[in-house]
């Protein structure tokens, strides 16, 4: 997005972000309908700088921040997360872990699991398995939508057994 908006609008990311602070504007809407009347953005770059200039984006924190956050009043399921990360990574040397506010993104080629931690209780493991039935463990992707095609709840890191693995493994080959 930032290489976009240099070659679309011929200023860099730092140039729209001081464009937004010099307004005065702070509200995420407000700053997307001033770019887009006053300066011709479409509604993606428009985002993109104002969630920038907000420091609201994922990519303005600190992994190791982010996942705080995500444990943060949900310490329990912390150890559930670690034994998840360290099968994935035994899956291959070419797969990237993004920490977002609420979520961890697994990527190969193209994100094949996300990690949430969904309550207190509970992480809801997301998993991009294309043709793939339904069981009762290996349910639909529920809140997931269309970011993931199945997922599996998980309350006890004993719920990482063979099984998961399998789909897992099966998830990391199907996004190779």
């Amino acid at each position: 997005m930032e290489q976009g908006l240099l070659e679309k609008t011929g200023k860099s990311l730092e140039h729209w972000i001081d464009v937004v602070k010099a307004s005065g504007i702070e509200k995420h809407t407000a700053i997307i309908k001033h770019l887009k009347t006053e300066y011709g953005f479409t509604h993606g770059f428009a985002n993109f700088v104002a969630l920038k200039a907000r420091k609201a984006d994922a990519g303005s924190h600190d992994d190791q921040d982010l996942l705080a956050n995500q444990y943060k009043g949900k310490e329990v399921l912390k150890p559930i997360y670690e034994k998840l990360i360290a099968e994935i990574d035994k899956l291959g040397d070419d797969i990237t872990q993004t920490p977002k506010k609420d979520s961890v993104s697994i990527i190969r080629k193209k994100q094949f699991i996300l990690i949430k931690p969904a309550t207190k209780t509970r992480i809801d493991l997301g998993f991009k398995l294309k043709g793939k039935p339904v069981t009762e463990r290996l349910e639909n992707s529920g809140p997931f939508g269309t970011m993931c095609t199945h997922r599996v709840k998980l309350t006890s890191v004993k719920d990482i057994n063979k099984e998961l693995v399998a789909w897992m493994q099966e998830a990391y080959e199907m996004a190779g």
